[in-house]
């Protein structure tokens, strides 16, 4: 079964929940260790990525590791074309598309088809959208964030991402943000696409993974929460509240 095949079936039983692992951020023993105990605590795939130093080198072996590990569906999440692996299974093929450099929309994705048909990689059309406050990803993207208090340019962002055939629409406010995307916001996209939601970006409590579910996220990622939890009941507990 194609990953993406994998991500519509489950979601059409209800949200589910994806894990975030920056292969920077520890090493790939280390983050083996955290994707193992993201699949016992419910997690349906892991995203393989981050915003910065992400090299060929700590991406491929973290890869190979987490695959080895957990046996779930792996999907990379890039930053740019230098560094894409065929350990993955998927990549989510994603522009950012509040972006300021056209590198981020369109110059980067240019890089890496032909990298990424080479390698033999499942790509999985998104479009991506950074919502206020951005974090990291935002700066480094040089994303004009979309304001907390904006709905109707959320939705307006999101809807183009469908009509130009993007598989996926993911609200990211930014990894270790301190708030996440608005519920309202939320509400507010889902219920003018077709196309499958994504949110992430400050959600470490299960009363934010359940507000995001019930105002409609299709899928929710925790990264910076996971990759720091220590608890196995408190990552289950967030991990639960995704999925309901």
């Amino acid at each position: 079964m194609k990953v993406k095949e994998y991500l519509l079936d489950r979601i059409k039983k209800g949200t589910i929940h994806l894990t975030l692992i920056d292969p920077d951020k520890q090493t790939e023993e280390k983050a083996a260790e955290i994707a193992k105990r993201a699949k016992d605590a419910g997690t349906d795939a892991i995203m393989i990525g981050g915003s910065t130093d992400v090299t060929q080198e700590n991406l491929d072996a973290t890869s190979k590791a987490i695959k080895k590990a957990c046996g779930l569906p792996t999907i990379y999440f890039p930053s740019g074309a230098h560094a894409i692996s065929g350990n993955c299974d998927a990549i989510f093929f994603m522009s950012m598309v509040n972006s300021t450099d056209i590198s981020m929309v369109m110059g980067e994705q240019v890089k890496g088809s032909l990298i990424t048909k080479k390698l033999g990689l499942e790509p999985i059309s998104m479009g991506y959208i950074i919502i206020e406050p951005g974090m990291k990803v935002g700066e480094v993207g040089q994303a004009k964030p979309i304001k907390r208090d904006d709905p109707e340019k959320a939705t307006a962002y999101a809807l183009a991402c469908e009509y130009l055939g993007m598989s996926f629409v993911y609200l990211e406010a930014g990894s270790g943000a301190d708030r996440p995307v608005p519920p309202d916001m939320i509400r507010a996209v889902k219920g003018i696409l077709s196309v499958p939601l994504i949110v992430g970006g400050g959600i470490r409590t299960p009363e934010a993974a359940e507000a995001a579910r019930l105002a409609g996220a299709d899928a929710i990622v925790t990264g910076t929460f996971v990759e720091r939890c220590s608890d196995d009941s408190e990552l289950k507990n967030v991990i639960k509240a995704s999925k309901g």
